[in-house]
């Protein structure tokens, strides 16, 4: 018979509607009911009733926050479910990152945050990816983030609505993606979650989250309307439909939503009913399962997949209903945060220069965990609340204040001064005090080339009057003009009236030194 593996889940946002602390927390719940440490406390305490239980876990943004609080014991516990395989973690990342927005550095970036840890906890390499909810799915994930980095198969819940009914029709809701033509070996197993529904949740009517208003499985017999046979025979027809759309005998369905197992037994309960009733009904067979061991019974058929390539953008749930603003949308955070990859991939270079045996990252790591979250496919996609935009920007401003004393070292070691240097973060508003107030002697301008190749690129200068560059003793051509007007979020500053403008000539991953001079 058909065989049903049942992935218990649930999908946290690193930030959306709430910031991602409120979200740990479980504050601000009169925008969204959500707490991520009560659902992973609760889970907690669920898979240690019954041994069979599954749950599978993705944002390490959330469960590091919670982990790092729990006692030796729990620690332990923890630890043994993740061994005996009832807990598996997805992706491993900080978050579950958008595929359109981010840069690929970005997004091994964060990848590597979270995989670093469950490395160093449990010893725990992540074996498959879970794309489930980003608003379409790039080549760079299939063949990077997926197949490079040693995942076994990759799911996800949205595709475009034309192309799902065409993969129902065509028994096409798993296959073999091959997204690079250059990396012709790396292709991934993928799968549609959501029993194909173009999402991740449960099958109709089979959503047992607390504020659910889906039938429970009522089977004692010391109460009244008892409806096993109905929940089964209303399961068996829609695992017997969901097996007809795919090819094989095994079927994943994804049991979990959006912030869900805050009261985990509330599920856990029902599901055991559901895989106890089921089997004995015999028309199919259920299990708790993990998509890890879903794609080994899969793998054992021995079965022809049909190869997808190229990717799945743009992303539209019905006619004329097209994903595609967000490519777009927020512009001023998107810029942000590329200004803040560059940052922290230049300190990591500069440090790197200057001292290869310092540890670099633990000196980073405000701003590394910054740049994570802010990968996420509501923060760099635009399509969180406003006041979450500020919290994402806010530690993005935090975690470049805590690098900046790592930059300044690493340059003095490569200068060998012990000169002080001083960042100038608001170029974009025209202010920058060291070149407004240059000495008579003039001051240094340190610049560093992050790309592997030699660059050439105009360099603005805010500056107070008439000012002219050397470097070596030598003259540049340079130009000074008026500024443009300088505007905050609150309305006109006072930036520097005018503008030097000259062209920086660089060695690849490496600097130059210019004379800024009255």
């Amino acid at each position: 018979p058909l065989t049903v593996h049942l992935v218990p889940h649930t999908h946290d946002d690193v930030g959306w509607l709430k910031t991602v602390d409120q979200y740990a927390a479980g504050q601000n719940n009169t925008i969204q009911h959500a707490c991520t440490n009560c659902i992973l406390e609760s889970v907690r305490q669920a898979l240690a009733k019954n041994p069979n239980r599954t749950f599978v876990y993705v944002e390490q943004a959330f469960f590091q926050r919670w982990f790092r609080k729990q006692t030796p014991a729990v620690r332990s516990q923890v630890a043994g479910f993740v061994r005996t395989k009832q807990l598996a973690f997805l992706n491993g990342g900080w978050c579950m990152h958008d595929e359109a927005a981010p840069h690929y550095i970005d997004m091994v970036d964060q990848t590597t945050l979270g995989h670093r840890f469950l490395k160093a906890q449990f010893g725990y390499v992540p074996t498959v990816g879970w794309q489930i909810d980003p608003f379409g799915h790039s080549a760079t994930q299939a063949a990077l983030l997926s197949a490079e980095v040693g995942f076994n198969a990759l799911f996800f819940g949205r595709l475009d609505y034309q192309d799902l009914q065409h993969r129902l029709d065509h028994l096409e809701t798993e296959f073999l993606w091959q997204a690079s033509p250059s990396l012709p070996h790396a292709q991934v197993f993928t799968g549609l979650t959501g029993s194909y529904s173009g999402n991740y949740g449960p099958p109709p009517g089979f959503n047992w989250n607390i504020n659910s208003d889906d039938e429970p499985i009522q089977d004692d017999p010391t109460l009244r309307d008892i409806n096993t046979a109905a929940r089964v025979n209303a399961f068996v027809d829609f695992a017997q439909w969901q097996g007809a759309h795919t090819r094989g005998g095994h079927i994943l369905m994804t049991m979990g939503s959006d912030f869900q197992y805050e009261d985990a037994e509330a599920w856990f309960g029902n599901l055991d009913k559901l895989i106890h009733h089921t089997n004995l009904d015999g028309r199919v067979q259920v299990r708790y399962s993990t998509p890890e061991r879903y794609v080994q019974a899969k793998h054992s058929e021995g079965l022809d997949w049909p190869v997808k390539q190229d990717d799945f953008f743009p992303y539209a749930d019905g006619p004329n209903q097209f994903w595609t603003g967000y490519f777009t949308s927020r512009p001023a955070f998107k810029r942000y945060v590329r200004t803040c990859s560059a940052l922290l991939q230049a300190v990591r270079q500069l440090d790197t220069l200057a001292c290869p045996a310092c540890n670099v990252d633990s000196r980073l790591h405000s701003l590394t965990e910054a740049m994570a979250i802010s990968q996420h496919h509501d923060a760099v996609a635009g399509t969180s609340k406003q006041h979450v935009v500020f919290d994402y920007a806010s530690r993005l401003s935090d975690g470049v204040d805590a690098a900046m004393p790592v930059w300044a070292s690493a340059a003095r070691r490569v200068l060998k001064t012990t000169a002080p240097f001083t960042a100038c973060k608001l170029l974009n508003t025209s202010l920058c005090a060291p070149s407004q107030t240059l000495p008579p002697t003039g001051r240094a301008l340190f610049v560093w080339n992050a790309l592997v190749q030699s660059r050439h690129t105009i360099l603005e200068v805010p500056v107070e009057g008439g000012a002219r560059v050397e470097v070596d003793g030598q003259p540049v051509a340079s130009v000074v003009a008026h500024s443009l007007p300088s505007v905050s979020n609150y309305g006109p500053i006072a930036g520097a009236p005018f503008t030097l403008f000259f062209e920086a000539s660089l060695p690849p991953l490496g600097y130059q030194v210019y004379t800024l001079i009255p």
